[in-house]
């Protein structure tokens, strides 16, 4: 084991005086902290901290404003200096009153005897125990107590697995008895989905702070295995409370993350977590940090899970102040919590608390750590709880005598025995129990929606007209836009004097109509301010005032809800999962996430797989976010074509075999209801417009994949009538053929099924071809939820015709393994489906523009060559 001296109880509260005439003789040699020394060429005062680029290490931070108080930017040294001066503030560690000892002694106990507890009932079951740092209990009080004191009323958590029940029972005050028939193997879940471990669920729950005497939220976030992934969306969920209730400084609402030291130090999402911290659009005003340094990463040493010296040096990109304490030491530790909660409460920046301690079990305790650390292990079995240890400590000064000490402990078992007893009273489990984000009001009391309808998405041709006309005009007096713009803003002119719009305009319309209707819309990602194709151009720039900008979103109602556009780092791990925590806290706003190309989602595969995916299913938790993925195969090489659609389609959760009951009342909106997420690829704007609106206006939320175009943003065919956006109309999940093929059905010889770009292709091909009359094409707007019962009307309209799907994407990739067995069960298997397409590869795209061209040609050819398919009947 190493022994850490906590560097706050070095910060004794001196007279600044009194220190600086001692400290030349008295500093201490050795380094403060364990393990290596970390050594700078330059002086402090060559690298203030200013300047961002030194060290904020709080105790060097201290030594430094002692040696020269110009070294330390002037709000940190007036806090520092105030801070370790004031003993009301902030008391020295082994210096609390004897009420203070009684009190964290007391909090210690439910700690320690919860785990013991656990570990009598349940030895052999894996529950990722808290043993060797209980102390994180009364820490975490400690942080909120004093961010309660500071004016915080609403705190959200996220931590991985280990401690997390201590935390639910002792922090967040779940009733014990539902933490204790989670371990019953015997319970049916009453709710729908497949539920997730006891160790991996959230919770939300507002109580009284018995110390401030204050209202207090605590929502703890779900999360997975996958360490530090809920991070971001902690964050995310933070920003949008602060949003919501106009706290724009982070004095009411903050977050605390827990760490493990391997996580901390290993894992991207850290970093980028960290480098959103004080972006505008993106910070929370101060994050608290907890790492609970168990010195060891399952089975690996710290010598083989990091090259920083700590495992909390990721935090100084940020500047973020670092605490390392002896966890074994509970006063040092309640000391730095206060310091930390206060410096959040002050600067409102990221702080860093290091608790440096030991894990007295395995991995979980049905681990044997003495495999790969037996001395370790050896010290550790030899150690006594802290919590026992600083409970015989206050006894032998006298601060609690041995009876007390004794009537606490049986106190909180007997507690623990009788929320037992009633856990045996249970018969099912509800994961709706633990839910961390509700949505109060917005669905019916057991949580049910309110109704199965979808009301018409059209809108009034004068809102349409109106929206146009700001979307194409500058709001602002004396603003000066590049010339290209003008042109731009000309164009969607004329496009609404001819009652018509392209994508830009589509999507211009849709979020009009929305912020109009009172819902907050939230558009995020690389880049989305002007587009990555240069289309959108939500924020204009005055060319002659620097940062000078105009949303003319924000310029359409009296009374709208706010627009928010905001260009993110060149991030899509932390910036999804920040969006996804954001959509999570409210049902009434429309948050969007835009990769700068769709096959950019794949470095945020985690959040897709872990949260998004299956959230609900999960942890009963549904969420509306909307992912934008820029798909097309342009002939632009392997990087920019493809944004996976196979992957997405894998993933949906309804049954390729079984058709489902078409004679069903509301059969499209159930569908939806029972789908774990919605994909679509739009063809048109004017469905594109559509079905944005209908992810607000449809009576409950789920994620939904757009696969958005490159080319048909620009593409004169590509537009849609004024029409089609009416009042009555909705977003349309298959497009049938509606030329001179559907006048006459029965001479159709070919039916060709496709969704996206690919459509354009095929109907410039057919025309050149003049074969407008033998082969009808359908496009499928919604891919999941599959359109069973449209797509069957199709089929039985053309009974001569031989079935084709045909995508531009490779065999092995796109949505052929997708479609070909659902509409193999749509028509009873009555038909082969046919495949016109690229052949497999295992790039999406190649890079040669030649060859693109040839490949795209070779599936138009197979496409409309009737007799393609004979020798394979």
């Amino acid at each position: 084991m190493f022994h850490l001296r906590t560097c706050a109880a070095k910060l004794r509260p001196l007279t600044a005086s009194q220190t600086v005439k001692t400290f030349s003789q008295n500093r201490p040699a050795a380094a403060r902290t364990f393990g290596q020394i970390r050594c700078y060429t330059a002086p402090v005062a060559a690298e203030p901290f200013l300047s961002g680029t030194s060290s904020n290490y709080v105790e060097e931070m201290y030594y430094a404003w002692l040696e020269n108080p110009k070294s330390v930017h002037k709000d940190s040294t007036v806090w520092t200096s105030l801070t370790w001066t004031r003993s009301s503030t902030c008391p020295p560690p082994r210096s609390l009153e004897g009420r203070s000892r009684r009190f964290l002694c007391g909090r210690s106990y439910d700690a320690w005897r919860f785990e013991e507890f656990l570990q009598r009932k349940w030895s052999s079951e894996k529950r990722f125990g808290l043993e060797g740092c209980e102390v994180l209990i009364p820490a975490l009080k400690t942080i909120i107590d004093k961010s309660s004191e500071n004016g915080v009323d609403y705190v959200i958590m996220g931590m991985p697995h280990r401690g997390r029940l201590n935390v639910l029972a002792n922090v967040i005050r779940k009733e014990l008895e539902q933490i204790f028939c989670q371990f019953d193997s015997k319970l049916e879940a009453a709710d729908e989905g497949s539920g997730d471990v006891k160790y991996h669920l959230g919770m939300y729950h507002r109580r009284i702070n018995r110390v401030t005497d204050r209202n207090i939220t605590l929502s703890l976030v779900a999360n997975p295995s996958h360490l530090e992934a809920a991070d971001p969306v902690v964050m995310g969920k933070t920003k949008a409370e602060q949003f919501y209730c106009g706290d724009t400084e982070g004095k009411k609402v903050m977050s605390i993350l827990l760490h493990g030291d391997a996580a901390f130090a290993g894992q991207g999402i850290v970093y980028e977590t960290f480098h959103l911290s004080d972006l505008p659009s993106y910070t929370t005003h101060g994050t608290v940090h907890v790492v609970v340094n168990n010195q060891i990463g399952f089975t690996t040493d710290p010598r083989m899970a990091r090259s920083s010296p700590y495992p909390t040096d990721v935090a100084r990109v940020v500047n973020a102040p670092i605490f390392h304490v002896n966890s074994d030491d509970p006063e040092a530790v309640m000391y730095v919590c206060k310091v930390a909660a206060e410096w959040r409460s002050t600067f409102h920046k990221d702080v860093v608390v290091d608790l440096v301690c030991y894990r007295r079990n395995g991995h979980n305790e049905m681990d044997e750590p003495m495999f790969t650390q037996p001395l370790m292990y050896k010290q550790i079995r030899k150690q006594k709880p802290v919590l026992q240890k600083y409970a015989e400590l206050l006894v032998s000064q006298g601060v609690v005598n041995q009876p007390e000490y004794e009537e606490e402990i049986s106190k909180y078992d007997k507690i623990c025995e009788e929320a037992f007893t009633r856990s045996k009273d249970e018969k099912i489990l509800h994961i709706k129990h633990w839910l961390d984000s509700p949505w109060p009001g917005f669905f019916t009391l057991d949580g049910q929606p309110r109704s199965m309808t979808c009301p018409s998405t059209g809108l009034t041709e004068d809102i349409l007209t109106h929206i146009g006309n700001v979307a194409s005009s500058v709001p602002v007096e004396d603003f000066t836009i590049h010339g290209g713009l003008s042109r731009i803003l000309k164009t969607r002119g004329e496009l609404v004097k001819n009652r018509t719009v392209d994508w830009a305009l589509a999507e211009y319309m849709a979020f009009g109509s929305l912020l109009k209707e009172g819902i907050h819309i939230r558009l995020s990602g690389q880049d989305v301010e002007r587009g990555t194709f240069s289309h959108r151009h939500h924020v204009l720039h005055d060319q002659n005032v620097d940062k000078r900008t105009c949303i003319p979103m924000n310029h359409l109602w009296p009374n709208q809800a706010p627009y928010t556009v905001c260009n993110s780092s060149l991030s899509e791990y932390g910036v999804l999962g920040f969006e996804l925590g954001f959509a999570m806290a409210s049902p009434n706003a429309l948050v969007l996430w835009e990769a700068q190309f769709g096959d950019f989602h794949n470095t945020a595969q985690c959040i897709i797989d872990q949260f998004i995916c299956p959230g609900q299913a999960k942890w009963v938790r549904q969420n509306g976010i909307v992912l934008l993925l820029p798909h097309g195969m342009e002939g632009m090489g392997p990087e920019h074509s493809s944004a996976r659609p196979e992957r997405f389609l894998q993933m949906c959760n309804d049954d390729p075999d079984v058709l489902p009951d078409l004679k069903e009342a509301n059969f499209d909106i159930n569908q939806l209801y029972d789908c774990n997420w919605v994909v679509v690829n739009c063809s048109t704007p004017g469905n594109f417009f559509h079905v944005l609106r209908r992810q607000i206006l449809l009576p409950f939320r789920k994620p939904l994949i757009i696969f958005t175009p490159k080319s048909l943003l620009r593409h004169p065919e590509a537009r849609s009538n004024f029409d089609e956006m009416l009042p009555g109309t909705h977003f349309q999940r298959v497009i049938p053929e509606d030329g001179p093929a559907a006048q006459n059905p029965g001479n159709v010889k070919r039916l060709l099924f496709c969704t996206g770009k690919v459509y354009y292709d095929l109907t410039r091909e057919r025309k050149a071809r003049d074969m407008v009359e033998q082969v009808a094409i359908t496009r499928i707007e919604q891919l999941s939820p599959f359109p069973f019962d449209l797509l069957l009307q199709e089929v039985q309209k053309y009974p001569n015709a031989e079935l084709a799907w045909c995508q531009e994407e490779h065999k092995n990739q796109g949505y052929y393994d997708y479609v070909k067995p659902r509409l193999r069960t749509t028509i009873s298997r009555a038909k082969p489906v046919w495949y016109a397409g690229r052949d497999p590869a295992a790039a999406p795209a190649t890079g040669n523009k030649k060859t693109h061209l040839t490949e795209l040609q070779r599936l138009l050819d197979t496409a409309f060559d009737l007799d393609a398919f004979k020798n394979f009947s």
